[in-house]
């Protein structure tokens, strides 16, 4: 696996030159800018399915580790790369876990329609009744050599905060302008993208992940 990792020379992948290409699965645009700013000192060449043809892949399972399995594999097969997947969302206490692995179709479930706006309005209608406004972000990244590879490398992060009343903030995506942090005083969406990519769900998985690559060199 090539990376910025140390090698037996002293010297890292990137300091050597070498770079290797994963195609990411994923066409949300949030996400790929996210990976390319966590990534981009990695001795990752990163290529988003899309500009490879590959069509999303079906999410039918309920939990976040077995879509990002197959979202990985979907992508490695029809690519022949290594593949990096992402299967993330929103779990709300009060609801039992969700919006959870529909996070991102959780209007669209209820007959409304699919985007981000769309999404957050529904979640606070949902919320309306409930006093426990407690919540946090889930993501499990999956990266695997090969379509078939038996050991994939997975990591998981969690992130932690509470469902504001209403959105605020202008940067983020996705459930951003509602996930209110009491120890920042602000929303993921008023946080700069040098702040949350310190500290959100998908860093921790991402450090995960890292260190995993790590030990097997």
């Amino acid at each position: 696996m090539t990376s910025n990792i140390a090698t037996t020379s002293g010297k890292s992948d990137t300091q050597r030159g070498e770079r290797r290409r994963v195609v990411v699965a994923s066409n949300n645009a949030g996400k790929l800018r996210e990976f390319a700013s966590l990534l981009g000192t990695a001795g990752l060449d990163l290529v988003p399915q899309g500009e490879l043809g590959v069509p999303e892949a079906e999410e039918p399972h309920a939990t976040f580790i077995e879509n990002a399995l197959e979202k990985a594999r979907h992508a490695s097969r029809l690519t022949g790369l290594p593949a990096l997947a992402d299967d993330s969302g929103l779990c709300v206490r009060a609801l039992h876990g969700a919006p959870g692995v529909y996070s991102a179709r959780y209007a669209q479930r209820a007959g409304g329609e699919k985007s981000d706006a769309a999404n957050n309005r529904h979640l606070l209608a949902e919320l309306a009744a409930h006093d426990d406004r407690r919540g946090h972000y889930v993501c499990v990244l999956a990266f695997v050599e090969h379509a078939d590879d038996p050991e994939p490398i997975i990591g998981a992060g969690r992130w932690f905060g509470e469902i504001a009343e209403s959105p605020r903030g202008e940067h983020g995506f996705g459930y951003d302008p509602l996930f209110y942090l009491p120890e920042q005083g602000m929303t993921a969406a008023e946080l700069t993208p040098e702040v949350k990519n310190a500290v959100s769900h998908r860093a921790i998985a991402l450090r995960h992940l890292l260190a995993q690559l790590r030990e097997r060199g």
